[in-house]
């Protein structure tokens, strides 16, 4: 009986992991089409205000492939600062996430 209970339980976390590779996959593409689209327009009097955007999508990029990299090491969803899980539903929003809210606050 505990074999199933533990094969149910593994099979849940895969899912949970195979959902958070989308969500992922989702965020790096879209980051990347925002910075191509932002190549594309090309110089302008907003240059600051693209360099700003640039930088903060290219730190996001930077994120999910973090967040891609605790996925293989087996510490995605936990807090870097806590070490307890992150809620399902900020990694829903957040999926690059490296922080509980409490602890995103205090990093802040």
């Amino acid at each position: 009986m505990s074999l199933d209970v533990t094969g149910a339980e593994l099979h849940f976390h895969e899912a949970r992991l195979h959902e958070a590779r989308q969500r992922l996959e989702h965020a790096r593409t879209s980051r990347l089409a925002q910075l191509q689209a932002l190549d594309e327009t090309g110089p302008s009097t907003e240059d600051n205000l693209s360099a700003v955007q640039k930088t903060a999508m290219e730190r996001v990029l930077k994120e999910i492939e973090a967040a891609f990299a605790r996925i293989e090491d087996g510490t995605y969803g936990t807090c870097l600062g806590c070490a307890k899980p992150v809620p399902p539903e900020r990694l829903e929003i957040l999926p690059y996430t490296r922080y509980c809210v409490a602890c995103q606050r205090r990093a802040a």
